[in-house]
């Protein structure tokens, strides 16, 4: 049997399917590259035209979207909400959120502070992109507000995954300030577990 493969760079999006993978117990090729492909890893062209992590190859077909491939991930796992759970598509709406609401001002951070070179680099930009990130990160503490262990379901979920990696790329860019008590607490909560360990050491060079 083929494994499926996961390119990744040390602490990107592609950690969040390697957090999965761990969670979920499944194998997988693991690829480490350097961050950013575009920059270091001119062949991965041939395997992603977008030159982004994560990338994903199972069976032949491609796939690059974070959340997406930790679905793929969850599927057949109590790491998933199913269809019959009521807690089904607010479990699939943390999944959109993850990158579409909350990861999306942290890349901008990312950028201005350690991807362009110095002369590039805009203290307005980071500091306009934290506070949009403040501001949707309310998000999680309403959620967790009422004293919740875990996002939906009374589990842990591949929403906690992808919502807990946003939550953690902002610690690592000096915005873990914006985000609220009952979320800090949650996301120590998360790093605290064994997956989250094991993909972090899995994916040193």
């Amino acid at each position: 049997m083929t494994l499926p493969i996961l390119y990744h760079c040390a602490d990107a999006r592609s950690l969040r399917c390697l957090w999965a993978v761990e969670e979920a117990g499944i194998d997988v090729d693991l690829r480490l590259l350097r961050f950013p492909p575009r920059a270091f890893e001119p062949d991965y062209r041939a395997v992603n035209p977008l030159m982004t992590v994560p990338g994903w190859v199972e069976d032949g077909r491609l796939m690059t979207e974070s959340a997406a491939i930790c679905e793929r991930i969850a599927e057949g796992t109590d790491l998933a909400v199913r269809r019959d759970e009521p807690d089904h598509w607010e479990w699939r709406n943390w999944l959109h959120r993850s990158d579409a609401t909350l990861t999306f001002p942290l890349a901008i951070m990312l950028r201005y502070t350690r991807v362009e070179p110095e002369e590039r680099r805009l203290a307005q930009a980071v500091a306009d992109y934290k506070a949009f990130f403040g501001g949707r990160a309310r998000s999680i503490e309403a959620a967790l507000g009422d004293g919740r262990e875990w996002l939906v379901a009374g589990r842990f979920t591949a929403a906690d995954i992808v919502i807990g990696y946003a939550a953690f790329l902002a610690t690592t860019l000096d915005a873990g300030d914006v985000l609220g008590d009952a979320t800090k607490v949650w996301l120590d909560r998360c790093t605290a577990r064994e997956g989250f360990r094991r993909a972090r050491e899995r994916q040193k060079l």
